[in-house]
């Protein structure tokens, strides 16, 4: 069973997720926070694997309590769920180490898919939230040089694993397609997390896609 935590701060958002999560035989819905400041506690007493965050409540929001998160080892995933989707909301909330970002008309087929991949470490977004962060400058006047400039800390199948992680690419296509063993991507991408000083693989994605990276450069 995956554990999820529901962050909202509207009570019929909550009662609505929790009857359609409920629904799913491999989600539980574990526990329920109103405001970003009982995010800490509640994950505490939860213990979710994924916690599906607002971002816009009353006291604390949501980047703010997805960044409080990222910073705690063995932090749950965060998966963003929420009306917004300016640019600076998209891409604070995924710098803040959301895995995945999508907005509340999402079809309740796609929001529990998301948490499945949320919970295997697996980005999400919705389509406009997509093309916002592909078209987006993710940091400074030239992102592409910058970005290119990180990546050179990476090996040669570290930056491969990185590319395909910007194409989109799960795990278990990434060690199909390179030909190697599933447990060598998961270290190659940690170590390139770790070197880059990076939450999560949808931080690298966007790194390799402002870098341009792509598989076929690599391989």
């Amino acid at each position: 069973m995956i554990a999820v935590l529901i962050v909202d701060d509207d009570p019929l958002v909550r009662s609505g997720l929790r009857l359609m999560l409920g629904g799913a035989d491999d989600l539980e819905v574990v526990g329920e926070a109103a405001d970003g400041d009982e995010v800490p506690a509640a994950v505490a007493e939860h213990a979710p694997d994924v916690v599906l965050m607002d971002l816009r409540m009353r006291r604390v929001d949501g980047v703010r309590a997805t960044a409080g998160l990222a910073a705690r080892p063995g932090a749950p995933a965060v998966l963003v769920l929420t009306t917004f989707e300016t640019d600076d909301d998209v891409l604070d909330a995924l710098r803040a180490g959301a895995v995945g970002y999508l907005v509340k008309d999402t079809a309740p087929a796609e929001i529990e898919d998301a948490v499945r991949r949320a919970a295997r470490g697996e980005p999400s977004l919705s389509p406009g939230v997509a093309r916002r962060v592909i078209s987006a400058a993710t940091g400074g006047p030239n992102p592409a040089r910058e970005a290119t400039e990180r990546l050179a800390a990476l090996s040669e199948q570290e930056r491969a694993v990185a590319a395909a992680v910007g194409q989109g690419w799960g795990n278990a296509r990434i060690a199909a397609e390179l030909l190697l063993s599933l447990s060598t991507v998961k270290t190659y991408l940690s170590a390139a997390l770790t070197k880059l000083d990076l939450e999560n693989r949808t931080q690298l994605a966007l790194l390799a896609r402002d870098a341009g990276l792509t598989v076929a450069a690599d391989r």
